[in-house]
């Protein structure tokens, strides 16, 4: 996935969860934010910060930047919280998710149960569905999540647990939007009603899977695959 027009940026504070403050050639620019967690690691004064410039904004648009990604070591962590889907989609088009090699019809929002999917596939012989989650958080070479608690993520878990049992393929795919982690895992300790409905989900069938991703200033793409913890 490549952003069209990037400017980078250094990062003055958080207004709130929609809108930061970022100053861009000397000037401060209300910006939006494409990520509601948390992002305490990322967002402090002074990071290095890249924006995707969308010209003057169209209706219902008061800022011309959306912050994208911030500086970490040697490179940068997207914090875009579209991106793991664009991603995911781009991978699977092209057979580069090792599990799923020959998917033919893709559908994105696809319901089942209560619960609304990213993707429904179906490759003549299997279908399924597919949830996406995006990964921002990394403590010690392990990529973890959540950053925040989701009640809501832990219900789509127990939803995706359902269609398992009822003899559909099931996979939940952790996409972590940097480089140089070594491993994923729930975040146990900030979530654990999460990480035990991941566990639920992975005995009742669904496929946990996690993933990496390149990143440069104005794009991200699929990484290689992770082992992942904490999950049986």
């Amino acid at each position: 996935m490549r952003y069209r027009e990037v400017r980078e940026g250094h990062f003055i504070r958080r207004i709130n969860r929609f809108v930061a403050e970022v100053r861009v050639d000397g000037s401060a620019e209300k910006v939006h934010v494409k990520n509601t967690g948390r992002l305490k690691d990322w967002l402090v004064p002074g990071r290095r910060v890249v924006l995707e410039d969308t010209g003057q904004g169209g209706a219902g648009r008061r800022t011309r930047y959306s912050l994208i990604a911030a500086g970490r070591r040697d490179g940068w962590v997207n914090i875009d919280s579209q991106a793991p889907n664009a991603v995911i989609h781009e991978a699977l088009q092209a057979g580069r998710i090792g599990e799923l090699p020959a998917v033919r019809s893709l559908r994105r929002e696809a319901v089942f149960g209560g619960s609304r999917f990213d993707f429904h596939f179906d490759d003549g012989g299997l279908e399924g569905f597919i949830e996406v989650k995006g990964v921002t958080l990394e403590r010690g070479g392990d990529a973890l999540f959540p950053d925040a608690p989701t009640a809501r993520g832990a219900r789509h878990l127990d939803e995706l647990a359902k269609a398992a049992e009822s003899g559909y393929a099931a996979f939940v795919i952790f996409l972590v939007q940097m480089e140089g982690c070594l491993r994923f895992a729930p975040h146990e300790e900030l979530d654990p009603r999460f990480a035990e409905a991941l566990r639920r989900a992975a005995r009742a069938g669904v496929r946990v899977l996690a993933y990496d991703a390149v990143v440069t200033a104005d794009e991200i793409a699929l990484g290689g695959p992770l082992p992942v913890t904490g999950v049986p």
